[in-house]
């Protein structure tokens, strides 16, 4: 019998929305111009209600240009996170928000989950991921 890892990203099971509350570095892939992965470490909060991960970062990052470069349709991109055999995958349609408000919020959740208030950076953006796919295991088995 095969295991199931598909996630509902908008209804995510307590064990699976649980992992995505603890500290954890993750990491975004991105695609660049010429088609190959670019995979950085970063911090993400997921918003299951919204439907929503988010990314903060600075305008001039590698990751903003390849996700600005995409188009209006967005970027597909996909971020993830392990800790031993739990493990845990968002994938969507990335965007650049540079609105004073969507950067606030984005700073709040990440002051929330990892613990510390990020440095003051007028030149920060944050990507907005659109949840179209969640995987995972959010518990050992």
């Amino acid at each position: 019998m095969a295991t199931k890892y598909s996630v509902d990203p908008g209804a995510p099971d307590p064990s699976y929305l649980g992992f995505w509350r603890e500290r954890h570095l993750c990491t975004l892939t991105t695609l660049r111009p010429d088609g190959t992965p670019h995979v950085v470490p970063v911090g993400v909060t997921y918003d299951p209600a919204a439907r929503l991960a988010r990314v903060i970062t600075n305008r001039t990052s590698a990751k903003v240009r390849h996700v600005l470069a995409a188009g209006d349709e967005g970027a597909a991109v996909a971020v993830c996170q392990l800790e031993g055999r739990r493990w845990a995958t968002l994938e969507g349609r990335a965007f650049v928000r540079a609105d004073p408000e969507r950067v606030a919020e984005a700073e709040r959740r990440y002051a929330e989950r990892y613990g510390r208030t990020p440095s003051p950076n007028p030149s920060r953006v944050v990507i907005e991921i659109e949840l179209t796919r969640a995987l995972g295991r959010g518990r050992a088995e």
